[in-house]
Parts: structure tokens; sequence; C-alpha cells
């Protein structure tokens, strides 16, 4: 199994939506990433159908997918790898697309709503473990 995948390992994937809420959703994902909550992975190379990014969202503890609006773009994406994400739709936790100013407040609040939802604890995964397809850059 790739390194990145050893065992209590979180995975989040952004919507990264041309969308205001697409926008907030991949920069919510990033703070995440940044405060240790979970390991970002490339949405962009499970839609490809990169076996190292498949396989290590198929080798993942969790996997979380953060979407801007209904259309769950991101969720559906990762679903074709055979993997049940956890997934929060941000106009489902009180957004409004096309209508929700892209703030430091907003992204704050989000990553708050959406730690205070995670079914599982917090997990750290170092940085830089490589594994994924990424040469160890992710």
């Amino acid at each position: 199994m790739a390194d990145c995948c050893k065992a209590g390992t979180k995975l989040i994937y952004a919507c990264s939506g041309a969308a205001d809420v697409g926008e907030i959703a991949d920069r919510v994902v990033r703070r995440l990433r940044r405060e240790g909550f979970t390991k970002m992975t490339c949405l962009a190379g499970i839609g490809a159908g990169l076996s190292g990014y498949v396989q290590s969202a198929k080798g993942a503890d969790e996997n979380v997918i953060i979407d801007g609006c209904q259309g769950a773009c991101a969720k559906k994406t990762v679903e074709k790898t055979g993997v049940n994400p956890n997934a929060y739709i941000l106009t489902d936790m009180g957004l409004v697309k096309g209508e929700t100013p892209v703030t430091e407040e907003i992204i704050m609040q989000m990553c708050e709503k959406i730690k205070k939802a995670s079914s599982s604890p917090s997990i750290a995964v170092p940085m830089g473990t490589g594994g994924c397809s990424c040469g160890g850059k992710c």
C-alpha cells in the first residue's frame, strides 16, 4: 500500500468549482490541511483515473469531500472509484451559491463546522510522505 495510506490516514478532496462556494471549498480544504486535520490529495488525479491516487483513496481509512454546492461533483468523482466518502456540502451548511463572499471569516467558520461534524477524531498526517503519485510533494 502507498506510504500515505498507513493506518489512520484521512484524505480530503476539494470541489474547487467555478462559483464562490467552490473557491471557498478549496480554501477550506487547504486550511484543514495546514492545520493537520487531514492530508489533502488531488481530485483531478482521481478523475483522471491515475492509479496512485485511486489506490490511495481506496487505502485510506477515511476520505472526506468538501463540495461547494448540491452538484456534489467531488463526491461523485471519488465515488466512481468505489470509495464511499464522508461528504460535506457548503450550501447545506448555510452558504448561498453566487452570493457568498470569499472571506477568511467564512473559511474559518466552515472549517470549524466541518471539524465539529467530522465523525472521527482529527488525525494528523505527516506532509511529504509521498505514495500518492506526487513524488513526495503533497
